[in-house]
This record gives structure tokens, C-alpha cells and sequence, in this order.
């Protein structure tokens, strides 16, 4: 699923607790999870997920399947810590996610993206339906 999914929700939450869940495009690659601050439109480059992250970097990330036929039902939580990625790994990241999404194709993330975070998975949790 890590690897197939479109979108997970990223789960953050600042010195105070409160928590905050936004829908993000995210790849797999080797054991780390990226997603990137993209060219989609925003208020503002500096995100509430990214203050959270500099306060606390414990995150969540959550991938699932939703179908009406509950037997088809699955998720994964991906546990960890989430940083900001310069240099090479935040170039792999970015070509990592440009062949996952095609709309990245049209963008220059190189030169547009904002922060690009990795998550360090520290605990992965499953279920599918198995009826």
C-alpha cells in the first residue's frame, strides 16, 4: 500500500498538542517516507505541518482503502520522526516523487518545491478486513 497509495494523511502536532492532519503526495523510497511542499496553491510556504515538525517531530502517517463492502477495508499507520531534507536526499526525494506523480512532471520541484520532509518509520501497524 506504502508503495501504490496517491495520498496518506500526515498527522503532526506543535509543542502545545494540538493536532493537526493534512492530506499530503508521498513516496516510498528505501526505508524513508518523502513528501515535498509543492507548487499547489497555498496561503503561505510556511505551514502549520512544518512548525509542528520543528516543535515536535513525532508524526503518523495514515494510508487506507475505503470501500462500502467493509471487507475491503485496509489501512497502514506509519509511525516515526519527520525532518527537513537538504542536499542529495532532498533531490532523490524530489525525483522519487516527480516518477510517482505525473503532475509533478509539469512542475520544476527542483526550483519551486518548499521543504521536503522524510519520515523515519519507528513503528509500521496494518489491518485489512478478512471476512
Amino acid at each position: 500500500m506504502l508503495s501504490t497509495a496517491r495520498v496518506a494523511r500526515l498527522a503532526t502536532a506543535g509543542a502545545t498538542g494540538q493536532p493537526l492532519v493534512v492530506p499530503v503526495c508521498f513516496v516510498l523510497s528505501g526505508d524513508r517516507l518523502y513528501t515535498a511542499v509543492d507548487d499547489k496553491p497555498k496561503r503561505t510556504r510556511e505551514l502549520r505541518r512544518l512548525k509542528n515538525i520543528a516543535e515536535n517531530p513525532a508524526v503518523s502517517l495514515v494510508v487506507d482503502d475505503w470501500h462500502e463492502d467493509w471487507r475491503k477495508l485496509r489501512w497502514v499507520i506509519v509511525e516515526g520522526t519527520a525532518a527537513i531534507v537538504e542536499g542529495d536526499e532532498r533531490a532523490r526525494a524530489l525525483r522519487a516523487l516527480v516518477l510517482k506523480y505525473a503532475q509533478y512532471a509539469t512542475m520544476d520541484l527542483e526550483r519551486t518545491a518548499g521543504a521536503v520532509l522524510a519520515i523515519e518509520p519507528a513503528r509500521v501497524s496494518a489491518w485489512r478486513s478478512d471476512n
